[in-house]
């Protein structure tokens, strides 16, 4: 496994096809959830971190508000452009670079698009450049994996066929972190190609001391799409709201 894993896999076709029945009318939902949550004010200034497609930031823009997205890939990024409007922007960005200074808001990460470094100063850096994106009292809004939760969940191995392609997909864990193995088969493919994901393993705790060195303060958790209670061992998500001091 590369240490830049991440711009391999999220630039392959695969990747998108893999990953393109991710629930549209879930990630509505949710949206709808936040807006009535937060409240923003008509004219604010949104912005999602590691936006893929930008299939959030398009249900974020259609309440209105100004979105711009970014997303380190190239390919995605590609694809959501052609969803651009006059109030949703989508950019070409490294999360560990602030887009643009004092200007959002709010900020949203989805989707556990978090916690892909080797090395935890990496992951300093990109909260630290979120902060730097917001404006002072802005808000973050973070949707992680729940630690406990997916360590019991994890189903080891299995495999699906979509198209032409075949998935053989292998799950497993250590102290540390979550990783998947995913091996394609296609007829387009000379021989299989294999990707990997790897996701840092960050509680609650973890993400209260990152936050707090970096001026954020956890307002709110939740551990669902539906807003229910955070509970370590059982709650599906972490879902952290947390304010610029």
């Amino acid at each position: 496994m590369t240490d830049k894993w991440f711009e391999d896999w999220f630039n392959s076709p695969y990747y998108h096809q893999l990953y393109a029945h991710r629930d549209t009318t879930e990630a509505a939902n949710f949206i709808d959830n936040l807006v009535k949550h937060l409240n923003p004010q008509k004219d604010a200034k949104l912005l999602d971190v590691a936006c893929g497609k930008g299939r959030h930031s398009m249900q974020l823009a259609s309440y209105g508000f100004d979105v711009s997205g970014f997303d380190l890939s190239m390919e995605s990024i590609n694809e959501a452009k052609k969803m651009e409007t006059e109030k949703l922007h989508f950019f070409v960005n490294d999360i560990r670079t602030p887009l643009k200074v004092n200007y959002f808001d709010i900020a949203f990460n989805f989707f556990t698009s978090f916690g892909y470094f080797e090395n935890d100063e990496d992951h300093n850096l990109s909260i630290n450049a979120i902060v730097q994106s917001l404006k002072n009292d802005g808000t973050l809004v973070f949707d992680y994996l729940n630690v406990a939760y997916s360590e019991q969940n994890t189903i080891a191995e299995h495999n699906l066929t979509i198209g032409s392609s075949t998935y053989f997909i292998s799950k497993w864990n250590d102290d540390t972190h979550f990783y998947k193995k995913i091996k394609v088969i296609d007829n387009e493919l000379d021989e299989p190609i294999v990707f990997s994901e790897k996701v840092r393993k960050f509680s609650l705790q973890d993400f209260t001391e990152m936050f707090e060195k970096n001026g954020l303060k956890i307002t709110n958790t939740f551990g669902d799409y539906d807003f229910g209670n955070y509970d370590v061992k059982n709650s599906c998500r972490l879902i952290i709201i947390a304010k610029k001091l």
